[in-house]
């Protein structure tokens, strides 16, 4: 039988078959390898619960990695809606890096500034122009008091919600689908960071055209998996000046007359962007 995969739980998954019902599967051994998103053909082994037997061919695979580990977050997604929010304050860090993992995995991205209606939101959406400039879509949004304004992005695609615990995912995903019950928390205004309210990924069907997968929040996003040359080309605004460096190698931190240097000398790219992108060729070990 053939399914999708509409839940992940660690190493178990709700697999969604033709006819709507639901059966609890498991992989073969130790394998982990599936996602929330991914078409599947199990067997059955029991009259409730199967085993993943094959994994289609994916459409796309939007996933994180650290130096030890990688963990997938969703398969077959057509675009990536980055949630912030007013309050609490959101890591621009982490915002790059979903930017770069979206741009590398071939998935268009929107970024969502949920809970305006909290707080003054001119500081952020100023934080968030220039985003705006490379051609990144941004989305203003109070999904408590009206989602109307995100429902024209998400027609007609599988999206995938990934942010910070605490920016309002869980909210957005009750505010379109109320029926669903989808469990929120208060945000702990101590800590400035909220709390994980989803522990597991879950995919919903908004409309016959289009999905939402709803992930567990952020507070870290490795990009191991990437070399240098796949970062590079993630900054869109360095694709232009890409091999036009003195050296064919250049890693765009100390070396001389290198392009992006000139390019942000110039004004065309910002110095900010530069260092989150020399912060990560660090961290990858390439320089």
């Amino acid at each position: 039988m053939s399914g999708l995969v509409v839940a992940a739980y660690g190493k178990r998954y709700s697999v969604e078959l033709p006819d709507g019902k639901r059966m609890s599967c498991v992989t073969r051994g130790k394998k982990t390898d599936v996602a929330c998103g991914d078409q599947v053909d199990i067997k059955r082994t029991d009259h409730s619960e199967g085993v993943v037997e094959h994994i289609h061919e994916r459409r796309s695979l939007l996933y994180r990695s650290n130096a030890f580990r990688t963990k997938m977050l969703a398969a077959n997604v057509t675009q990536i809606v980055i949630v912030l929010a007013t309050t609490p304050s959101f890591y621009e860090s982490l915002l790059n890096r979903c930017l770069i993992a979206a741009e590398a995995a071939g998935i268009e991205a929107l970024i969502v500034l949920n809970k305006c209606d909290l707080a003054d939101n001119s500081a952020a959406l100023q934080q968030l122009a220039h985003y705006s400039a490379l051609g990144y879509r941004v989305q203003a949004l109070s999904a408590k008091q009206d989602i109307a304004p995100l429902l024209p992005w998400l027609q007609g695609h599988v999206s995938v919600l990934v942010g910070q615990s605490g920016m309002g995912k869980s909210t957005i995903v009750n505010a379109l689908l109320p029926d669903q019950g989808v469990r929120t928390q208060e945000v702990s205004a101590v800590l400035d960071s909220g709390k994980h309210t989803t522990t597991a990924a879950h995919l919903y069907h908004l409309n016959a055209e289009s999905d939402l997968i709803d992930s567990p929040g952020l507070q870290e996003f490795g990009l191991h998996h990437l070399d240098i040359e796949q970062l590079e080309q993630a900054f869109i605004e360095f694709r232009p000046h890409l091999g036009k460096c003195r050296f064919n190698n250049c890693r765009h931190v100390h070396e001389p007359d290198c392009a992006i240097h000139a390019a942000v000398a110039s004004g065309q790219i910002q110095q900010q962007r530069l260092d989150y992108f020399q912060e990560l060729v660090r961290e990858l070990g390439g320089a």
